[in-house]
């Protein structure tokens, strides 16, 4: 059976409007995160990120980028995807609940003056909002990547880049496209 391409093509469309629309509208609030990124790191702050489901991966994602290598050769930076740590996540959730899996993990390992960057869809879930609450009670700059209206999220992070679209694969599509412009600002540091 033919698969009917007329769908991939709208998916296609659809990703390539958004990528328009951040370009001509979302560029300088980009540019910005990455200057505060940039400096944060410059002055020996590390880069929290967070996420759940496939936010988590980007999370993973974006902090591999740092710590590794993005595109040019360059010392390792610091972040750290608190998504990773099974035996934390474990063990957390079930003490205190999945709600606290990020904020207890900001509580212990971030500090003023680091970043925190929190990715999720849909801008309401529980443990990312925890999560961001802690990191502001701390003195952590916080940077909300979200979709759709931007939820509660977008309303206490210090800064905000929303995808305003509501399909998750669209946003989470752009979310990665701009965490790689974030890395690519923070590489020409170096």
């Amino acid at each position: 059976m033919a698969m009917k391409t007329y769908s991939f093509i709208l998916s296609i469309d659809d990703h390539i409007g958004l990528i328009t629309s951040l370009r001509e509208s979302l560029l300088p609030l980009i540019e910005k995160v990455a200057g505060e990124i940039g400096q944060s790191i410059q002055k020996g702050n590390k880069v929290l990120l967070i996420g759940n489901g496939g936010s988590a991966a980007d999370a993973q994602h974006i902090a591999a980028e740092f710590t590794g290598r993005f595109v040019k050769e360059r010392r390792p930076l610091p972040a750290i995807a608190l998504t990773t740590d099974t035996s934390a996540l474990t063990a957390i959730a079930n003490d205190y609940g999945y709600q606290q899996v990020f904020a207890r993990q900001v509580a212990a390992l971030g500090q003023g003056g680091d970043i925190l960057i929190a990715i999720s869809t849909s801008g309401n879930s529980p443990s990312i909002l925890e999560a961001v609450e802690v990191a502001k009670e701390k003195g952590i700059k916080t940077i909300g990547l979200t979709g759709k209206d931007g939820g509660t999220l977008g309303q206490i992070c210090d800064m905000h880049i929303n995808i305003p679209h509501q399909a998750t694969a669209r946003v989470q599509e752009m979310h990665i496209l701009i965490g790689h412009l974030l890395c690519e600002y923070v590489d020409s540091l170096y």
